[in-house]
C-alpha cells in the first residue's frame, strides 16, 4: 500500500540508463483533463511515428476526443497511420509502457492510479528500464511515498515532474518542469529531460524525490498571491482613471511585471490570449490554484514555516471559486471589482 511517509536514504546502487529512445517505443498516458489532453497531443505528435501512445482517463468522451483528433492530425499531414490506444484501465497502461505519464487532479487520485498498477503484481520485463512520470501537483509526502514503493519493489523509476504554465503552455508546448527523481544519475537526468521536452521547453533537475513537487509548490504560492495583487493593482489602477493597456504597459516594464500581469491579466481585453479575454474560460481553474495554495499551507505546516499572506489568500480563492466555479483563477479580479461597486 502506498503511503503518505517516506524514509530518507541516498541510493547508491541505481541501473544506468541509456538516454537515447528506443524504436517502436510504447507510450502510456493517463489523465485527459485540461492539462494531461494538450500534453498528450503534444507527446503524440513529438514521438517518431512507429511508437505507440497508449492512454487511459475515467472520462470516455475526452478519450474519443483524443482518439478522433489524433488520427484527424494523422489524414491531414498524410504521415501515415498514428498508433494510438485505448486501454481499460492504468495497470494495462504500465505493462505496456516503457514511460507512463500521469496527470491528475488530486493526490488521491495519484494514490488510486498507482496502487491499481502495483497491487496487479510484478509489471512485464523490459529492454529498457520503465519510468513513471507523475506530472501532477501533489503534497510532497505522497509523491515520495510512491516513489519508495516503486523503487522498493524494483518496478520502474518513479518522478515527480509537476508543470508550470498552464493550459496556455501545455496547448502550446511551452510548459516548464521542475523534477526529483532517485538517481543523478547523468543518463537518467537526460532521458527524463529528453522525454518531457516532447511537452515543454525547460526542464530543471530539483533533487532526490519529492522534490519537483515542492518546487511547484513554492512556485504555485507566490503565483497565488501575484494573482491577486495583480487584480487588485489593476483594479485599484483602472478606479482613479487609468486606462487598463496603459495600465498594463507600465506594470508589465516595471518592478510590478509578472506572469499574471503580462501574459495571463486579469481584465478582459488587455491580453487577448488571456482567458479574461474570452470570458475567463479554458485556463487554471480557481479550484486548481486554491487546491495548490492549500497544499503549500500544508506542506508550510509540515515543516513549521510562516507563510504571512497563505491564509487570506485562501479565503479570497475559497470566495471566488464559491461564485466563479470552473472559471480561470485570474477571475480574482472580476470578484473585487464587482466587490468595489
Amino acid at each position: 500500500m502506498i503511503v503518505r511517509r517516506y524514509a530518507n536514504s541516498h541510493l547508491s546502487s541505481v541501473r544506468a540508463f541509456s538516454s537515447t529512445f528506443q524504436r517502436n517505443a510504447t507510450w502510456g498516458f493517463v489523465g485527459l483533463g485540461q492539462m494531461g489532453y494538450q500534453m498528450a497531443k503534444n507527446l503524440r505528435a513529438k514521438i517518431p511515428a512507429e511508437d505507440t501512445l497508449i492512454v487511459r482517463d475515467v472520462n470516455e468522451e475526452a478519450v474519443r476526443s483524443f482518439v478522433t483528433e489524433a488520427r484527424e492530425a494523422t489524414h491531414s499531414t498524410s504521415a501515415g497511420i498514428t498508433r494510438v490506444e485505448v486501454a481499460k484501465n492504468a495497470r494495462e497502461v504500465a505493462e505496456k509502457s516503457t514511460v507512463m505519464i500521469t496527470s491528475l487532479p488530486e493526490p488521491q487520485h495519484v494514490i488510486d492510479v498507482y496502487q491499481s498498477i502495483l497491487k496487479g503484481g510484478e509489471l512485464p520485463a523490459l529492454d529498457q528500464e520503465r519510468l513513471f512520470i507523475d506530472t501532477s501537483t501533489i503534497d510532497p509526502d505522497t509523491s515520495k511515498g510512491i516513489a519508495n514503493e516503486i523503487h522498493t519493489i524494483q518496478a520502474g523509476q518513479f518522478v515527480d515532474a509537476p508543470v508550470s504554465g498552464g493550459v496556455v503552455g501545455a496547448r502550446a508546448g511551452t510548459l516548464s518542469f521542475m523534477f526529483g527523481a532517485f538517481s543523478e544519475s547523468d543518463q537518467l537526468i537526460e532521458r527524463i529531460r529528453g522525454i518531457l521536452s516532447f511537452m515543454g521547453k525547460k526542464a530543471w533537475y530539483l533533487g532526490e524525490p519529492g522534490s519537483g513537487v515542492s518546487g511547484k509548490l513554492a512556485n504555485n504560492y507566490m503565483l497565488a498571491i501575484n494573482n491577486i495583487a495583480t487584480a487588485e493593482a489593476m483594479n485599484l489602477g483602472m478606479r482613479l482613471g487609468l486606462k487598463p493597456t496603459a495600465l498594463a504597459e507600465l506594470i508589465n516594464s516595471s518592478t510590478g511585471r509578472c506572469w499574471p500581469s503580462e501574459v495571463n491579466n486579469p481584465v478582459p481585453g488587455v491580453v487577448e490570449t488571456a482567458p479574461a479575454s474570452r470570458g475567463y474560460e479554458g485556463g487554471f481553474g480557481v479550484g486548481l490554484m486554491k487546491k495548490d495554495l492549500r497544499l503549500a499551507l500544508a506542506a508550510a505546516e509540515q515543516s513549521g514555516t510562516s507563510l504571512a499572506l497563505g491564509i487570506k489568500a485562501g479565503e479570497v480563492y475559497n470566495a471566488v471559486e464559491a461564485e466563479y466555479r470552473g472559471k480561470d483563477f485570474s477571475i480574482v479580479y472580476k470578484w473585487l471589482h464587482d466587490k468595489s461597486q
